[in-house]
């Protein structure tokens, strides 16, 4: 269960970066999505702190960033037209490789 809650967390993790750029681009719109926002930070927090209860600190930050990172960099390139340059793209899959590392050598 605790890497089901990691999993969660790296969710709504994705979820603020999305709510505060969505405020900005959506301004009549503005307030809902920094709810959106604030609320996707408080879940992210509380299903992080279920996770770190079994999982090590090291491991469940890491990854929970990483998803978070991957996430918002997706969506950064389907919703908003972020650059998907070589380098970028490389960038963000050493970051899955770190995560898939980190999961495989985790002992919970």
């Amino acid at each position: 269960m605790p890497w089901i809650y990691l999993l969660l967390a790296g969710c709504f993790e994705i979820g603020w970066p999305l709510g505060m750029k969505l405020s900005q681009t959506r301004p009549d719109e503005k307030f809902w999505w920094l709810v959106i926002a604030v609320v996707s930070m408080a879940l992210s927090g509380y299903f992080l702190w279920l996770a770190q209860k079994t999982i090590p600190l090291g491991t469940s930050y890491a990854i929970w960033t990483g998803i978070g990172a991957i996430g918002a960099f997706v969506i950064g390139i389907l919703m908003f037209q972020d650059p998907a340059t070589f380098w970028r793209i490389l960038s963000v899959t050493l970051i899955v490789a770190g995560i898939i590392g980190l999961k495989l050598s985790a002992t919970v």
